[in-house]
């Protein structure tokens, strides 16, 4: 009974560190600029992403496959854009909270297509011999 107990607190310690985690890597790929480039392709006329600009962004990934990389259709980051989301919908004292966790997903989703699109130029032009 005590080692089931043990397990337990064990088993859910480690996921909330395992989450704890992965969000600190979010918010770490999030704080990087994002080009202006990614910001005109995908339509953000402000100079900051904002939590509405997270649709723009996944379109944009949605329609250029080649910048998907290794992250692909960012499933994770949409489940969790839609469970902040809910959250802060569905709890009035959570919707500032949600909404710079929302922000700060379309900014981690823009950094990465950002970073891929660099990748893909660096090998194109590579490939040229420039």
């Amino acid at each position: 009974m005590i080692a089931g107990i043990l397990f337990m607190v064990s088993l859910v310690a480690l996921i909330q560190f395992g989450v704890y985690y992965w969000r600190a890597v979010i918010a770490g790929v999030a704080a990087k600029t994002v080009s202006e480039r990614i910001r005109v392709a995908a339509g953000l006329s402000t100079s900051s992403i904002g939590a509405q600009d997270f649709h723009n962004i996944i379109i944009l990934n949605d329609l250029t496959p080649d910048l998907q990389g290794p992250a692909g259709s960012f499933r994770a980051i949409r489940a969790y854009y839609s469970v902040v989301k809910t959250l802060g919908s569905i709890i009035p004292a959570m919707s500032e909270w949600s909404k710079a966790e929302m922000a700060t997903c379309a900014r981690y989703v823009a950094v990465l297509m950002d970073q891929h699109l660099e990748r893909n130029m660096a090998t194109a032009a590579q490939m040229r011999g420039i």
